[in-house]
């Protein structure tokens, strides 16, 4: 089962409950503001740490400490080059749970209809 099938015969079986469980963590990893603000960040663009920290107003410190949550649940790769290590989202799929969760968010906010 996958979830871009749609049509409609995946709704009647519960998929893999390690599936689940990797879903649920990447959903609480999202929950945060600060990790959707730097999630946001990275699937635009590779952030080195101090960049990264720059741009969410962050001490350095504790971006590492969310990055290091975030590459735990396999939303972020990292990419070494010498001593420098750059920072960015997982693929694809991060990306558009990414922009579907603010796409909601924003629907939600200014009441705006739901498109199927």
């Amino acid at each position: 089962m996958y979830a871009h099938d749609d049509t409609g015969d995946q709704w009647g079986a519960l998929p893999d409950p390690g599936q689940i469980e990797i879903a649920s963590t990447a959903m609480r990893m999202l929950s945060d503001p600060t990790r959707m603000r730097m999630m946001w960040l990275l699937s635009g663009s590779e952030y080195d740490v101090n960049s990264l920290a720059a741009a969410v107003d962050m001490a350095r410190p504790a971006v590492s400490q969310q990055l290091a949550k975030l590459k735990l649940a396999g939303l972020v790769t990292v990419r070494r080059d010498g001593r420098h290590a750059f920072y960015s989202t997982r693929g694809g799929h991060v990306r558009r749970l990414l922009t579907e969760a603010l796409n909601a968010a924003e629907h939600h906010l200014y009441d705006l209809p739901d498109h199927d």
